[in-house]
């Protein structure tokens, strides 16, 4: 498959959770109908409190993925106590609800600052390269495979249904330049010109496995936001040289049919970015808040000028349905009762 163009909409519907945040949802599965043969389906999200309720997978499972994507704060444990960070993975993974979906599904991902260790932590952080071996201990990744070099970014290839996909989970915390606190309260941080996100072996290591891409669709996994510029929390945009060097790469790159995958934030949204000299916009789907969400009204009235339809302030996971036979991929955000809050369709 590959998409030479993108017919983009978005169809938004909202309904508040009647369920709060902090309780066990309904046991009932909802029915979602049978799932087409040609289809492979991802779902992904973030933003996970292991000590809250899990019955969410339920829900997750009824939509039928075939892989399960982790787009950072699989646990929320800020600690240099790596027995801390063991024990909080060991009782994500050893729950009864996430069993059901490591028994069902593939499961990679990629860290954030709540399970890398330290608060919007960066390179400085001193359990780094501990932490980076209790995530991929976490995700059953062979040890000969993943931890060939310092940082946890890396790549893999889904082959299904005649189909294939690569998944690029990029390292926002390992070699991250630091952030300075803004005191005038207006924005978290003040901006970085000149410091840097990903370092200079990760950035060689992006533009080779970009390159050198032969997969039909390529999902680029950020733990923070790449495309919006003015909300006033972590993004890409604290740090404009490194944010201007990555969308320059996706610019410049032969590299076809890419989105982008963030997290972080507590809620949902979709964003693209028109960049010269592609022929289709650069679309990002963020999706965040699995046990918790940025719930406040306060929420629906953050500016993104990148935003494509609404904001969603409720707990959300996303799935990307991708479909070779009919050329073309869907891209939702899911409540935590199946319905569907954000509804995108690319057309080849």
């Amino acid at each position: 498959m590959r998409i030479f163009y993108f017919l983009l909409f978005c169809l938004v519907a909202f309904s508040q959770c009647t369920a709060p945040p902090n309780t066990s949802l309904s046991t009932t599965i909802p029915t979602v109908g049978i799932k087409d043969s040609n289809e492979i389906i991802i779902a992904f999200g973030s933003c996970n409190k292991s000590n809250e309720p899990q019955d969410y997978w339920q829900t997750i499972l009824a939509n039928q993925p075939d892989y399960w994507l982790w787009l950072g704060d699989i646990i929320y444990a800020d600690t240099e106590d790596m027995s801390k960070l063991k024990k909080l993975y060991s009782k994500q993974k050893s729950n009864t609800f996430y069993q059901q979906l490591l028994a069902k599904t593939t499961v990679y991902g990629i860290w954030d600052d709540h399970d890398y260790g330290e608060n919007d932590g960066g390179k400085t952080y001193v359990k780094k390269a501990e932490s980076q071996q209790l995530l991929f201990d976490f995700l059953d990744y062979p040890k000969s495979d993943f931890t060939k070099s310092d940082g946890a970014f890396h790549a893999i290839d889904i082959n299904k249904n005649d189909l294939s996909v690569k998944v690029i989970f990029l390292d926002t915390r390992y070699f991250r330049d630091e952030l300075e606190k803004n005191l005038t309260k207006n924005t978290r941080y003040l901006i970085n010109e000149t410091g840097d996100i990903l370092g200079e072996t990760q950035w060689n290591w992006l533009e080779t496995t970009l390159n050198e891409s032969q997969a039909e669709l390529n999902i680029i996994c950020s733990s923070i936001q790449v495309i919006p510029e003015e909300q006033i929390f972590e993004k890409w945009a604290n740090f404009p040289t490194a944010r201007k060097r990555f969308l320059e790469l996706l610019n410049n790159t032969k590299t076809e049919n890419m989105i982008l995958l963030s997290g972080d934030r507590h809620i949902a949204e979709v964003s693209k970015i028109k960049l010269e000299n592609r022929a289709n916009p650069i679309i990002e789907i963020t999706s965040s808040g699995l046990t918790h969400a940025y719930e406040s009204p306060k929420a629906k009235l953050e500016k993104n000028k990148y935003r494509v339809g609404e904001l969603v302030n409720e707990r959300n996971f996303g799935l990307l349905k991708i479909n070779k036979k009919v050329d073309t991929f869907l891209i939702e955000i899911k409540s935590m009762k199946s319905e569907t809050l954000i509804s995108q369709k690319i057309i080849n």
